[in-house]
């Protein structure tokens, strides 16, 4: 057994035993899980650092490529094999690229884990890429690229993150179709060689197990994997202002971003909470103010993204491109209005729409495995629902108040897509982009 670090960091909640372990081996690999022995199923996460950040600018995309390829069979198994032995165990999968991380996940019946890890193993660390396979796998990436191009709300949202963050923060893991075109498999073989490698991996698993037959488990799989960390990439070209794309359509999509504070603050719960007042549930401010009083747009909302360092609240409203500049005005005025603080009667409402979302991870194995992965990567540890539960009982309409006085919504950048231009007299600069 490999020398290691292991230590209880979560204890108890309610009727249940809710504890949370963690386990990192000398190369750089740490595991986290919360044991959930009231369930019968089992949730994991590989959490890669092998994210889209790393995509040379003239092969952006290949992360996400990577991530299909190395799925098209691995180990003894061909890529039908490898479907068919996810199937048989009973594992729902998914996997994906962000800009920190290539992700694979599943849930399954909890007997089927140390098998789960046995196959997923074999996907990090010896996949097949077949280059007989490469242009099948390529048209799966066009056609994630298309929904995109398909989706204007969806293009709209990324693109007014990209400008947010700049670049590499800022990017979207599927390219373009130009640049995935580009792309061969020794780019892919190269960047699995380089990115895939298990310095800064976290494995995050919940549900009904043994922490110890895991740990071993784990060790046996991964222990000697050699460890090649990739350098830390600097921020830039972060865009302030606005950006019309423009687009022949009866409705103009709207999307407002603004500074906000990253999720390791520690104040991160009462900026949450100022969204949650503007944007949770059907009574919450947008939806009431823009949608049920004034039917300006069909579709409105604000949620709070961060990436490690930086995060921003982002605003979105789609609409008739006739009541678009309304539309956009009443947005504004409500995240502005904001500084004025909010009600007991918001946040009580807010509060119980957030316990009753922690039930329901309290129930899920896969909500907690994703939830601790992400505690990890931002804060260095992860928190139990009782933790989590007792900061948002610490909200208060004091403190909140005080918060948004002290913080109030500024600076705001702005994404249109419609056959016309906004003005947003809160922008910096305004620009046109096909």
């Amino acid at each position: 057994m490999c020398d290691s670090i292991s230590g209880v960091i979560g204890y108890s909640m309610s009727a249940t035993q809710q504890q949370i372990n963690v386990h990192q081996l000398p190369n750089g690999l740490t595991l986290v899980g919360e044991i959930m022995p009231w369930l019968e199923s089992a949730a994991f996460s590989f959490s890669v650092p092998a994210g889209c950040q790393y995509d040379p600018p003239q092969r952006a995309g290949l992360a996400n490529f990577v991530c299909e390829m190395v799925q098209r069979g691995c180990g003894k198994l061909n890529s039908r094999q490898y479907i068919e032995q996810l199937e048989w165990l009973g594992i729902d999968y998914s996997s994906s690229a962000s800009v920190y991380h290539t992700h694979f996940s599943g849930a399954m019946p909890a007997i089927r884990l140390h098998e789960a890890f046995d196959v997923y193993a074999d996907v990090l660390r010896n996949p097949v890429i077949p280059e007989d396979q490469l242009e099948e796998g390529r048209m799966v990436c066009y056609q994630e690229i298309r929904s995109i191009e398909d989706d204007l709300a969806r293009r709209v949202m990324l693109k007014i993150r990209q400008r947010q963050y700049g670049d590499p923060r800022g990017r979207w893991s599927q390219g373009s179709v130009d640049t995935v075109s580009s792309i061969t498999v020794d780019d892919i073989r190269d960047f699995f060689r380089r990115f895939y490698q298990p310095h800064g991996l976290i494995v995050s698993v919940a549900g009904n197990f043994d922490w110890d037959t895991l740990v071993t488990k784990v060790e046996s799989l991964f222990g000697d994997w050699t460890a090649n960390p990739p350098e830390e990439l600097p921020d830039s070209g972060a865009t302030d202002g606005t950006l019309h794309i423009p687009f022949e359509s009866q409705q103009t999509h709207i999307g407002v971003a603004c500074p906000t504070l990253p999720y390791h603050d520690p104040d991160y719960f009462l900026a949450r909470g100022t969204v949650g007042v503007l944007s949770d549930g059907m009574s919450s401010r947008l939806f009431s103010e823009l949608r049920e009083k004034r039917g300006l747009c069909y579709a409105v909302f604000a949620s709070l993204h961060s990436v490690l360092n930086q995060a921003c609240i982002v605003s979105y409203v789609g609409t008739g491109a006739d009541r678009a500049q309304e539309s956009l005005d009443a947005l504004i005025e409500q995240l502005v209005h904001l500084r004025h603080g909010v009600t007991q009667s918001e946040l009580d409402r807010l509060k119980v729409q957030i316990r009753s979302s922690l039930v329901m991870q309290q129930e899920s194995s896969r909500s907690r495995a994703g939830s601790i992965a992400g505690d990890w990567f931002h804060l260095g540890r992860a928190r139990t629902l009782t933790e989590v539960t007792e900061l948002i009982n610490g909200l208060t309409v004091d403190r909140i108040n005080q918060y948004v006085a002290d913080h109030p919504l500024q600076d705001f950048n702005l994404v249109t897509l419609g056959p016309e231009p906004l003005e947003l007299s809160h922008a910096v600069s305004s620009a046109s982009a096909g």
